[in-house]
């Protein structure tokens, strides 16, 4: 979880601070409204390249081990994050400038993407089978930490400082400041030992020589699903309320910035709970039953969730927050273990990571879709797209289920022996 908290830190910052000031920083040749679609387009980059990261960590990570993939990652993460805040401006280097801060962008989502699934398979590969949904959860909870610390530290200097100095210097230190728990992170993970999942598939020398083209032949539908859940329950409404709705209510409703991240920060540490009752939640009542419960209210709240937040005051965008984002939580709790259980052990790390990557490539394009939309159209294209997006989930959902322990024997037992006539 600490280690998680760190990645899902670094990777929000930078959707923050794009929504707050990239446009006028690396794009200032450009009206506001491009100028906030090209920051949102590096926004984007971290999207394309979650995939490629999923199947570059999810190779390795069902080769080499779970624990140095999570080392990899998370240094690679800091890496990116630090050099962020180094970057030069526009005005200062010209168009390098926005060159490198997509190279940089670029390798973060590389790290996540092979960082959510070997986090997630940490946990629940030591937990006991009837807590798998409570100990995914944990995990899972780093990221509404990880969001919440974000926006603290970005609250602080936008709090503290005047506009110019936001603008000149301050928007580095949250990015600069990250190098302490890329040191923390890196000091827990090193002492973390391999899961027992994969030292029996190692013992026993059942480990995948080529994972991605397994899983890929024998698991394309469970692939599809997970994408399509991940989709609908977590990319699309994510980003509409954690990073459009900042900049919508800062740059269109004209609520005070500082408010708006206060907003973030509470309602993100109380739904921390949330995360962790679904998670347990789904031990006793089932995986399914969470996911059709979450994707039903986001079709729901899809259109109300504007009708608030456009009375345009502080304490009804902060209802919007929680109208969105708590469907959207609750999925995340239960989650993991959803995801680990459609996947074979020898195949798990890189299954969930592809498909759920998969499930993210738009995401840097729902904010950017938003803002191009928004002047011509209003809204309701924005609500339309998450329902369209929650009914897809809804309907993976009704596709699939949670193996139980006998299914998922029944199918450990049925690789295996594939695995041994082929070798």
């Amino acid at each position: 979880m600490i280690g998680t908290i760190m990645e899902w830190y670094d990777f929000f910052l930078y959707g923050f601070v794009a929504a707050l000031v990239f446009g006028p920083l690396f794009f200032p040749e450009f009206s506001s409204t491009t100028g906030a679609i090209a920051a949102f387009a590096t926004l984007a980059v971290g999207f394309v390249a979650r995939p490629l990261g999923g199947i570059i960590f999810g190779h390795f990570g069902d080769r080499i081990g779970r624990k140095t993939m999570l080392i990899t990652s998370l240094s690679i993460m800091g890496a990116a994050t630090f050099g962020i805040g180094l970057l030069p401006t526009y005005e200062t280097a010209g168009i390098l400038a926005p060159i490198l801060l997509t190279v940089c962008r670029f390798f973060q989502g590389i790290a996540l993407g092979g960082e959510w699934g070997g986090a997630v398979l940490m946990a629940v590969e030591y937990a006991p089978d009837k807590r798998r949904g409570f100990f995914g959860s944990i995990v899972q909870s780093g990221a509404t930490i990880g969001l919440a610390l974000a926006t603290t530290v970005l609250f602080v200097c936008s709090y503290m400082l005047p506009q110019e100095a936001f603008l000149a210097w301050g928007w580095r230190v949250p990015f600069l400041i990250s190098i302490v728990m890329l040191v923390s992170g890196l000091y827990i993970r090193l002492k973390v030992t391999e899961t027992p999942a994969f030292k029996k598939l190692r013992e026993a020398g059942e480990v995948a020589k080529f994972p991605l083209k397994d899983v890929l032949r024998d698991h394309y539908k469970e692939i599809y699903h997970t994408a399509a859940i991940y989709l609908g329950s977590i990319t699309v409404p994510f980003y509409t309320v954690w990073v459009f709705l900042i900049y919508y209510g800062t740059n269109v409703l004209k609520v005070d910035r500082s408010d708006l991240l206060l907003g973030v920060v509470v309602v993100n540490t109380i739904l921390s709970l949330a995360i962790l009752g679904a998670g347990r939640l789904s031990d006793i009542l089932g995986r399914r039953f969470v996911f059709f419960c979450g994707f039903t209210l986001l079709a729901l709240l899809a259109f109300p969730f504007f009708w608030v937040a456009d009375i345009g005051e502080t304490k009804w965008l902060w209802l919007a927050m929680v109208m969105l984002s708590f469907p959207l939580w609750a999925m995340w709790g239960a989650m993991p273990a959803f995801f680990c259980e459609l996947f074979p052990e020898r195949l798990r790390y890189t299954g969930i990571s592809l498909g759920s990557q998969a499930g993210t490539i738009i995401g840097g394009l729902v904010p950017m879709f938003a803002t191009a939309v928004l002047e011509d159209y209003g809204t309701w294209p924005i609500s339309a797209l998450i329902v369209v997006a929650a009914c897809l989930g809804l309907w993976s959902a009704f596709c699939v289920s949670s193996k139980s322990a006998v299914e998922r024997r029944f199918a450990q037992a049925a690789e295996a022996s594939r695995f041994a006539s082929q070798t």
